[in-house]
């Protein structure tokens, strides 16, 4: 029985099959003209005027305007963060703190040193002020020959002793004062707060490098910023394609991430450096970005338009073949069934549509079949056929009365 089956189902493949190459053969005869010549089925499309854009799309990768690493100028265990990745940060506020105790400790005793300093003044003033006494008192008694020209001297050179020890200590005082606001300044150190003064009110936690308790060292890093209320695509063009670029030029942004929303920016900057490896230059384009959708490292594709034409004559692309190592389109004169190969010269290509610079064409051009044609040969556009059905249902009756010739048209077949 299952035998019986098989055979059943590979002879009805086989008789399929040999339908449909019947059907094909038969095809073949049909598209033979009055003469014998072979037509080839084709469909055409009008040769329009109108509006064609030079656009070229180029990939790259979204970059925020700006970003920085916030990192402590000093080393110490990490006591608070106050932010996490996606938290919005505005320039200046505290986002996380040093253990802050040795620090501390540094501010005291500098404060300590400075004060022993101070009173080191207030002291050598005092001395200062009876060396000066004890001076003009011996100056006066010299005066009057009561003391000697030695006790003078001595109580001159107590009293210029005293005021160079005076600068000493006022000079320690100086000193111990920097001291002190080093230690100020190392205290403050472990408050982080970044601030900034360009870009955006509030930036951005891209990343955390640091947990609360870690035990950081100078510079290590502990979170990045970044300001995302405009972000650059970053994409790189060729050689040819880099003078048709400027500054200010208009360029459409899209992403995998929104489908076809489109956003739009300018190109900020052209690199003056075609890089020897890939012959490319770096491009960037700045593009608004308010509601903060695009990310920093998004896939994006930038079309940026180079040239436009108003009334340009335009093809489909499909249109284009070459012949002879020249670029042309198959006119069709639908009405002789007969397509005539005219070589062009092509302008700009958007999408499926071709400018045709030289020569000015109008009427029909090939667009399906084209590759089977050659200059002169024989078309037929089911199509155009198709809107003409009275011409061979007209007179139905007349083959009818003409009885006698129908066995001669069957030997014919034979």
């Amino acid at each position: 029985m299952k035998k019986t089956v098989m055979v059943v189902l590979v002879l009805a493949v086989l008789g399929g099959m040999g339908w449909l190459v019947y059907r094909r053969l038969t095809a073949v005869e049909s598209d033979k003209g009055p003469d014998g010549s072979t037509t080839t089925p084709v469909a055409v499309a009008e040769v329009r005027q109108g509006l064609i854009r030079d656009i070229q799309t180029f990939t790259g990768t979204l970059l925020p305007a700006s970003q920085f690493v916030v990192s402590p100028k000093t080393a110490g265990r990490l006591e608070t963060l106050a932010v996490d990745i996606g938290d919005e940060v505005a320039s200046g506020k505290l986002i996380a703190t040093l253990d802050a105790q040795e620090y501390e400790r540094l501010v005291e005793v500098a404060q300590a040193e400075r004060d022993v300093a101070q009173a080191n003044v207030e002291e050598a003033r005092s001395t200062l002020e009876m060396a000066r006494r004890e001076y003009d008192r011996s100056k006066a008694l010299q005066a009057k020959g009561i003391a000697s020209p030695a006790e003078l001297d001595t109580a001159e050179t107590q009293f210029k002793a005293a005021d160079a020890r005076l600068k000493v200590t006022e000079a320690q005082v100086n000193q111990r004062n920097a001291a002190l606001h080093a230690a100020q300044v190392r205290l403050g150190y472990t408050r982080i707060a970044p601030e900034w003064t360009e870009g955006a009110a509030t930036w951005v936690v891209g990343e955390r490098f640091a947990d609360q308790g870690d035990m950081l060292r100078a510079n290590d890093p502990i979170v990045s910023l970044l300001d995302l209320s405009t972000v650059k695509a970053v994409v790189y063009v060729t050689e040819r394609d880099y003078p048709k670029i400027a500054v200010g030029q208009s360029v459409l942004v899209t992403t995998d991430a929104f489908g076809d929303r489109t956003f739009e920016g300018r190109v900020a900057r052209l690199s003056p450096v075609v890089k020897e490896t890939s012959r490319q230059a770096r491009i960037e384009v700045s593009v608004p970005n308010p509601g903060r959708l695009l990310k920093a490292g998004m896939f994006v594709r930038a079309q940026i338009e180079f040239d436009r034409r108003q009334d340009a004559v335009i093809v489909p692309s499909d249109a284009i073949v070459r012949r002879n190592e020249k670029a042309g389109v198959f006119q069709a004169d639908v009405e002789a069934g007969v397509a005539r190969f005219v070589p062009v010269e092509v302008g700009i290509v958007e999408g499926e549509t071709t400018e045709i610079r030289r020569p000015a064409l109008s009427g029909l051009v090939v667009v399906l079949g084209q590759h089977l044609l050659e200059d002169g040969g024989g078309i037929v556009v089911p199509n155009h056929e198709s809107k003409q059905p009275a011409a061979t249902e007209a007179a139905p009756a007349e083959p009818a009365t003409k009885q006698p010739a129908a066995p001669s048209t069957g030997g014919q077949t034979r």
